[in-house]
């Protein structure tokens, strides 16, 4: 018999990973990124880039009110993101297929570190920037003949494995 949400009794945790979404645009991406944030305990999430349409009625229909309960903050400047990031002594794993990334599953978690999970935009991936200061770059391996998913689900499953090990 399929449970109700009330009677649902998974721990509640927070995990130390901020979410930075790298010019992610698409309405219904933003709203899935809070959902799937807040159904894995992540602390917080920044979106990069200028304009980023956060109007909470748009985003409400694929975020579930999640919009309301996941802190985030909108960095407009790639090189603000980088300081940020840095001040902050983040471990910073890139979610990318790219010419020196490894499985997801090889991801090497430090201890008692604060993790800055990128995930990119829709149609350019995470900038040349990003990768450049990312102390990891992981990507999803996949075995057909697509070389990309979408990009929420691709944050889903790197946030499954990274909250699971």
């Amino acid at each position: 018999m399929q449970l109700t949400h009330e009677e649902i009794q998974f721990e509640r945790k927070t995990f130390p990973i901020t979410l930075v979404c790298d010019h992610i645009y698409f309405q219904q991406n933003i709203g899935s990124i809070f959902r799937i944030s807040e159904a894995f305990g992540v602390e917080n999430i920044i979106f990069l880039g200028k304009d980023i349409p956060l109007n909470p009625r748009k985003i409400n229909k694929t975020s579930r009110s999640t919009h309301l309960h996941v802190p985030h903050i909108v960095i407009e400047d790639t090189n603000d993101l980088i300081n940020h990031l840095h001040q902050n002594n983040f471990e910073i794993i890139a979610l990318e297929i790219a010419s020196n990334s490894k499985p997801l599953k090889e991801v090497k978690i430090p201890q008692n570190q604060k993790i800055a999970l990128l995930i990119g935009s829709e149609i350019d991936g995470i900038s040349t920037e990003l990768l450049k200061i990312s102390n990891q770059i992981v990507h999803i391996n996949m075995f057909g003949k697509n070389s990309s998913m979408n990009v929420v689900q691709a944050a889903s499953i790197a946030l499954y494995e990274l909250t699971s090990s």
